[in-house]
């Protein structure tokens, strides 16, 4: 079987996590990567024991052996890159949010219609089995219908004032931080498992540091040493935020996201009420759903490929016990996604072009609702 040759944009967590995803696929090989200068990717290929460094984008989308692309750049690149990848005619998967704004993702949208090839957007959520479990159970209508849900997205990377990245930086991240970066996967992985849209929202945001302590000469860094010279900077993206949102068939929720909660480090959750069943899931105990009953004992599903319905099992990739977690739901992504490469009649179930321009949507309205603090109708 011939094996399909991918390229790499960008150098940070991002890529990294997608390089050791990839490389667990056997179809799949990794042949190039690209950063800002050519030094850093010859470095960083190296220490990936990548064949091909280039030193800009367009040298590696050029590349005729390159037949797919992964942008796992800063947000403000997405669009620019996005669009050359389709353009060029190669399947692209995009690390989120598709674009900074709306605009941007609908013209990718349509430019990934004409294109013919594969495109997708990384929320990886969606492709945890007890995820796809819950999604499952609530198709088979035996639970009854959703009425409700809640739960967020909670962090503390950024609880401090001395926390500083260029996510924290407009012109680099878009307009939007908390709800673009966090409250994204955890919309995306809601609609998802409802297998409904949001359609309407009332948002309250907040910036808990209006000004960080920016250590001068150095970018995404965490350094809080009482040595590091720094400078005050003025930040206008939101450091928490609650939203209050309806989805499609009357299904009601809120949800929060927070980078300021100590102690909190990557806690998506959620919990769907429905008529004969509640459903509870937590990414940092991924492994596990609790499932709420009113006139019986409740119940609590372990991950196990001999207990998991039809679709929930090709996620899970080894037995009952042996654990598994971000990785493997990323792993799981981009088993998905090349499928659909290999095989166009394949079902696929990551997140297209068209979900990453409505979450790109959602956004838009809940920053308008939070400006003109209403309801905002993504009709509007």
């Amino acid at each position: 079987m011939e094996r399909i040759k991918v390229g790499i944009i960008g150098t940070g967590f991002s890529a990294m996590a997608h390089i050791e995803a990839l490389r667990r696929i056997p179809f799949v090989e990794v042949i190039a990567v690209s950063s800002s200068s050519k030094e850093k990717s010859i470095e960083f290929s190296k220490k990936m024991c990548i064949p091909k460094a280039y030193g800009d984008a367009d040298e590696l989308i050029r590349d005729p052996e390159v037949q797919a692309v992964h942008n796992c750049t800063p947000n403000s690149l997405h669009f620019e890159i996005n669009k050359k990848v389709l353009l060029a005619g190669k399947h692209l998967l995009s690390e989120k949010p598709l674009a900074v704004n709306s605009e941007q993702s609908g013209e990718l949208l349509r430019l990934a219609g004409e294109s013919g090839v594969v495109s997708g957007v990384s929320f990886n959520y969606r492709h945890y089995p007890m995820v796809s479990q819950v999604k499952e159970m609530l198709e088979s209508g035996s639970n009854g219908k959703p009425n409700l849900v809640y739960g967020g997205y909670i962090q503390d990377w950024l609880s401090n004032d001395t926390d500083y990245s260029w996510r924290l930086e407009e012109d680099k991240n878009g307009p939007s931080r908390a709800i673009a970066d966090i409250g994204s996967h955890w919309c995306d992985t809601v609609q998802y498992v409802l297998n409904k849209k949001i359609t309407e929202v009332f948002a309250d945001l907040k910036i808990v540091h209006p000004i960080r302590k920016k250590p001068k000469g150095k970018v995404n860094t965490f350094e809080s040493s009482n040595d590091v010279e720094r400078e005050e900077v003025k930040i206008t993206t939101e450091d928490y935020g609650s939203v209050l949102v309806h989805f499609e068939d009357g299904v009601q929720g809120v949800f929060t996201v927070s980078q300021v909660t100590a102690g909190r480090k990557n806690r998506l959750y959620f919990e769907i009420s429905a008529e004969r069943s509640s459903f509870a899931w937590d990414q940092e105990n991924p492994n596990r759903l609790w499932v709420g009953k009113r006139d019986h004992s409740n119940e609590e599903w372990l991950r196990d490929p001999d207990l998991l319905s039809p679709k929930s099992v090709s996620l899970a990739h080894y037995p009952g016990g042996h654990q598994e977690g971000w990785p493997d739901g990323l792993k799981n992504l981009c088993i998905d996604f090349y499928q659909k490469v290999r095989n166009r009649d394949h079902e696929s179930s990551f997140a297209t072009f068209s979900d990453g321009h409505r979450i790109m949507r959602l956004i838009d309205a809940i920053l308008k609702s939070h400006r003109e603090k209403r309801w905002v109708s993504l009709a509007e």
